[in-house]
């Protein structure tokens, strides 16, 4: 149970800071669940059997990885996976106000699952789904942003 981490989100779509993040923890953690939310907020872009597709096709290539979907808390779902620690990316110190509510939240609602924080790399501190879902739209190149997978995906979705 100690030896797996949980990386949770919409991944609408997945980007290339989502993907360092799963990788920095692959190397801490043997195993590493990517909880796919079922529920993406407004009107996502791809559906969630897309998000999922997208998600193990970029992360093929790292061992340890499994791909799931999930619908509530995600503590209850880190739970019923066995897995007590959840992974979380902060891109800039933005994120850290929601995120540290967030972690003190799940904290209070299952002591025994941890929330630790990793950086990506400076190259993606930027990037954020939303922003490469605009810029693909609006015909902008995506490629330094969003693994290959998502690339083919978006340009094909945007033509």
């Amino acid at each position: 149970m100690n030896q797996s981490a949980i990386c949770a989100g919409t991944f609408d779509p997945i980007t290339m800071g989502h993907l360092d993040v799963i990788e920095r923890a692959s190397r801490i953690f043997p195993r590493v669940v990517i909880g796919v939310a079922t529920k993406a907020g407004k009107a996502p872009l791809f559906s969630l059997e897309e998000r999922i597709d997208l998600v193990r096709e970029s992360t093929a290539h790292i061992e340890g990885v499994e791909v799931d979907s999930f619908t509530g808390l995600l503590v209850d779902f880190a739970e019923s996976k066995r897995v007590r620690v959840i992974v979380r990316g902060l891109r800039a110190f933005s994120d850290f106000e929601y995120e540290f509510q967030m972690a003190l939240t799940n904290r209070k609602l299952k002591s025994e699952i941890e929330t630790i924080f990793l950086m990506p790399k400076q190259d993606y501190s930027y990037v954020s789904s939303s922003n490469v879902r605009s810029v693909a739209e609006l015909g902008g190149d995506i490629s330094a942003f969003v693994p290959s997978p998502v690339h083919r995906a978006l340009k094909a979705r945007f033509g």
